[in-house]
């Protein structure tokens, strides 16, 4: 194993201070419960953002903190939840009477913790706290980690288009909604070309040999559909968008389209694959109205990439437009 770390025990909590020292204008960190936040603190009258997960899929979810996303995000260890703590400790600091939205990926220990969570928030200081769980992926209907569908790329769509919702101070009602609907309207397929390797694991999650892709990932390293050769990029970019396009229809409105990286993908490859996935989008009909290449919600070091398509409307448009100025996402400010 080669990875830039002092120790596979404290690689969250010093990733943590260098995020920190990078971003101390926009961002402060809660080093004792791991958790960041936007560093203009809450706002009156506008509805709190909160969601995390386990670290290791950076950007998501510190890096989506700040105006117009995330008011904080609670980092556990790689690929562990965050505990009921940390997410007590974030809700309580970012209510700004207007009530706290928890984003929710779709995994058991994810969703179990945001549930205590929001119940000892309730209970305790009175703040109104709502749930939405993200379940996109169209790979597998039960995995390692989850009951139901995992929640992957959507997410990105779902803290960005709620986000903005909350900014326009929106009531949590209105943010919820919005949060329910773009889940609704997404679907997500990855890919992996090599595994990814756990620090304090120390080798590989999985083997895969030089001729082989495994399809159907998830983030956690966790395996997919089947274990395929290796193809052409056309190729890959079919085995993205066929289950997707299988699973929901995406004629008729405009689409967002995410080609993300699962962390060690070069953007020569992600642009190349890009290309591939709309040249199919467009021979179907599909109007790609907004996009985003590039690595969002990783796997550590995995090669491979992920595609999330989500269905826009009107409303969905302005909101994705609207200034967002986060570490990993940033227009309009």
């Amino acid at each position: 194993m080669k990875k830039i770390i002092n120790s596979p025990d404290n690689v969250v909590a010093d990733s943590l201070k260098g995020l920190e020292l990078a971003h101390s204008d926009t961002l402060r960190i809660d080093h004792e419960n791991k958790v960041v936040y936007a560093r203009r603190g809450a706002v009156k009258g506008k509805v709190g953002l909160v969601s995390g997960g386990g670290s290791g899929h950076e950007p998501l979810h510190s890096g989506f903190v700040g105006p117009g996303m995330l008011d904080a995000a609670c980092c556990g260890e790689v690929f562990t939840s965050p505990v009921p703590d940390q997410m007590m400790a974030a809700t309580s600091e970012v209510d700004g009477g207007a009530g706290v939205l928890h984003i929710v990926k779709n995994y058991t220990g994810d969703v179990m913790n945001f549930e205590m969570a929001a119940e000892m928030a309730n209970a305790e200081t009175g703040v109104e706290v709502r749930s939405v769980v993200v379940n996109d992926d169209v790979a597998v209907q039960d995995s390692l980690y989850t009951a139901g569908r995992r929640g992957v790329g959507a997410t990105v769509f779902v803290e960005k288009l709620a986000g903005a919702a909350a900014e326009a101070k929106a009531s949590l009602d209105e943010v919820e909604r919005i949060a329910k609907e773009v889940n609704d309207r997404s679907r997500s397929y990855g890919i992996a070309l090599t595994s990814c390797t756990v620090p304090s694991a120390g080798k590989p999650t999985f083997d895969l040999g030089e001729d082989e892709i495994e399809v159907g990932i998830g983030i956690h390293g966790e395996p997919g559909r089947e274990r395929r050769p290796l193809v052409t990029a056309d190729e890959l970019a079919a085995e993205l968008v066929e289950p997707i396009l299988a699973d929901l229809d995406f004629s008729g409105e405009p689409v967002f389209a995410m080609l993300n990286g699962m962390g060690a993908t070069p953007m020569i490859e992600l642009y190349l694959a890009y290309g591939e996935v709309a040249k199919i989008l467009e021979a179907k009909g599909i109007k790609v109205a907004r996009c985003l290449v590039g690595n969002y919600i990783t796997s550590l070091d995995m090669a491979g990439c992920s595609l999330t398509l989500t269905q826009g409307s009107e409303e969905l448009l302005k909101l994705w437009d609207a200034p967002v100025n986060t570490t990993g996402l940033r227009w309009g400010c």
